[in-house]
């Protein structure tokens, strides 16, 4: 397995990049979509939307090319304790390469630090590998969702303890 990729914090330079690959991952799923986090507001501004207290959004660099990303902010409409992975996509030649684990690890580490103690997350049937990654991480499975995100289309809902 290679890990000739650099996970960092995103920068303005980035929100480009990221709202490409969020924008290509997301139909490559059939989470096109009304009620998919693709319409969400903050996928061109994604450097703004997590400068924000208690969030945060890391990219994936590999060859100088930002090719995945991911990040985690408070649960909107949920406990002050709960945070959601957010917006975590991977463009193919970011697969199989120990990105989602390290980039995972990334995140529930700023999730940590920032004092959360249980973090949600929303997924949708057919993200397979997606999903082996959430349980492999320690998620559970829960039958509905948490919080008000505005994410109607997912059918698949996970939460785990920090």
């Amino acid at each position: 397995m290679s890990h000739d990729f650099l996970i960092r914090p995103i920068e303005t330079r980035d929100n480009t990049a990221v709202a490409a690959i969020i924008r290509t991952v997301m139909p490559e799923f059939g989470a096109d979509g009304p009620g998919f986090a693709i319409h969400d507001t903050e996928v061109d501004t994604m450097y703004e939307a997590y400068a924000r207290p208690r969030s945060a959004y890391f990219v994936v660099e590999r060859h100088g090319v930002v090719i995945g990303g991911g990040g985690m902010a408070p649960l909107e409409g949920g406990d002050g304790d709960v945070c959601e992975l957010r917006k975590m996509y991977f463009l193919p030649e970011a697969r199989g390469i120990g990105a989602g684990g390290a980039m995972m690890q990334r995140c529930l580490d700023a999730a940590r630090a920032e004092g959360f103690r249980r973090c949600y997350l929303e997924t949708l049937t057919g993200m397979d590998a997606a999903q082996a990654l959430y349980k492999r991480s320690g998620f559970q499975p829960l039958c509905g969702p948490l919080g008000g995100t505005g994410h109607f289309s997912c059918d698949q809902f996970f939460i785990r303890d920090l």
